[in-house]
């Protein structure tokens, strides 16, 4: 009997998890917004600044409007489980793309597991993207003959769905 074995290069892996605070205002938001995503990631943030002026909203080109912290590998993989624990375990489908990640927002950063209610910082919503790969997408990035992925090797949102679903015990919704 012959078993069919998958190839390695289709296994699908966590590329990064991106969490992102967009607080519109430079000052004392950002630097809430900057312990919230320290407290959650456990790792320093970086500040997303104004790409171009608002005068409706108040906001010049270049100024801090917003805070961002990536994470991979094994961080990664333990904070998808709380975030997805805020969630219910439950996400919605048209959360995916045709290219496999997934972003999905939480209101309030208290509801994740392990995040403690601080009256300094106060609660933020924040949005979560999830990026997922297979070996050979760097391809896209090295210095010498980039190229695109070829298209029966990107990951479809079904296969993402699945993945999650036998990785993580989502429900897509």
């Amino acid at each position: 009997m012959s078993q069919i074995t998958e190839s390695q290069m289709k296994k699908i892996s966590v590329a990064k998890v991106v969490l992102n605070m967009g607080v519109g205002k430079s000052g004392e938001p950002i630097e809430k917004a900057k312990l919230a995503l320290n407290q959650i990631a456990g790792q320093k943030p970086s500040q997303r600044f104004a790409k171009a002026t608002q005068r409706d909203w108040g906001v010049h080109k270049g100024e801090p409007i917003g805070v961002a912290v990536t994470l991979r590998r094994k961080p990664a993989l333990e904070l998808i489980k709380r975030l997805f624990a805020a969630k219910g375990n439950q996400i919605n489908g048209s959360s995916f793309d045709e290219f496999g990640n997934l972003s999905f927002g939480i209101k309030e950063h208290i509801d994740i597991p392990g995040v403690k209610y601080d009256p300094l910082v106060g609660i933020l919503g924040l949005d979560v993207s999830i990026s997922l790969q297979r070996p050979g997408f760097n391809i896209r990035f090295r210095s010498k003959h980039k190229t695109s992925v070829g298209k029966h090797h990107r990951i479809s949102s079904q296969e993402a769905k699945e993945f999650l679903k036998r990785e993580f015990g989502i429900e897509v919704l």
